[in-house]
């Protein structure tokens, strides 16, 4: 019999993860597969779950939450290194950007647990930051700020409320003065945001980067210099479309890893979502191809 290790989080999506041991499980007993769902009461609990199931030997690993429950299962996962533990992802939090690399989208979890097992496995590129891994994109500045302000917003989820959060932070934001070094482009002042993408879409749905493709070796980095306020309020509709790599404001390079040093006081980064303040003023943005084992559904 095939079996998985489900880590749940109660909590995504605003609490929609409530209540759905039992559809996990029946769903998968239905489909063949032995499973075990374990809950999530903290953050970072999702880390020493996944970690536990390497350890214990199961083959398929379910993330059922939102981005940063998959960003914390990768992290368990590859915490000693790479592992033929397969990732599996049932998306039920407000951006679910991560689940768009996979073929998947928010909807019925019995129908997505049905898709992510039965899909097909691939290999997918994964960042590092010193020493934490991302699976779909990070950033500096102006996205990192949005993450800040979407912590904060309890009446919306999903795109509206990252939507909101961006014009939310405009009015206060102060672009960072960066340092950008890379093989492939090098670059130095006032930086709206720099996003290091491996897929498509971040922030629930704004299309970043959007010839990324989780495996294709390679970055994706936009840099989006900065803008005044009638400017971003025209240029945030093409941001959401993915037609904004030809503005005049905005760099779009690949690479596979990129160096980036705060000039103007200490780095704030999203990695998948999740907020870090690293203690250094630069950071080492480094890819691994190919590095993980995850299941997409068809």
């Amino acid at each position: 019999m095939k079996r998985a290790f489900i880590i749940l989080n109660p909590a995504a999506g605003r609490g929609r993860g409530f209540g759905l041991e039992l559809p996990l499980a029946e769903t998968a007993r239905r489909l063949g597969w032995e499973t075990v769902v374990r809950f999530t009461r903290r953050a970072g609990d999702e880390i020493d779950l996944a970690a536990e199931a390497r350890e214990a030997g199961w083959p398929v690993v379910v993330a059922a939450g939102g981005d940063g429950t998959v960003h914390g299962t990768v992290n368990g996962l590859l915490a000693d290194g790479p592992t033929s533990v397969t990732l599996a992802h049932v998306p039920i939090g407000s951006g679910n950007d991560y689940a768009r690399a996979l073929n998947l989208k928010a909807g019925p979890v019995a129908r997505n647990l049905a898709r992510a097992l039965q899909g097909r496995r691939h290999l997918h590129d994964v960042g590092r930051v010193e020493h934490e891994y991302f699976v779909n994109g990070m950033g500096v500045g102006f996205d990192a700020e949005v993450v800040r302000h979407t912590l904060r917003m309890s009446h919306l989820s999903g795109f509206p409320m990252y939507l909101a959060a961006v014009y939310r932070t405009f009015g206060s934001f102060d672009p960072p003065d960066l340092e950008i070094e890379a093989a492939e482009h090098q670059e130095r002042g006032r930086v709206m945001m720099l996003n290091v993408s491996i897929g498509p879409t971040q922030g629930g749905g704004f299309k970043i980067a959007p010839g990324a493709r989780p495996d294709d070796g390679l970055f994706h980095v936009c840099v989006i210099r900065r803008v005044g306020f009638r400017r971003f309020l025209r240029y945030v509709p093409s941001v959401v479309a993915g037609r904004h790599t030809g503005l005049p404001e905005v760099t779009v390079f690949p690479t596979t890893r990129v160096r980036v040093t705060g000039l103007s006081g200490p780095l704030a980064l999203q990695l998948d979502g999740e907020l870090r303040y690293p203690k250094h003023d630069t950071v080492e943005v480094t890819l691994l191809p190919r590095y993980l084992h995850v299941l997409c559904a068809a």
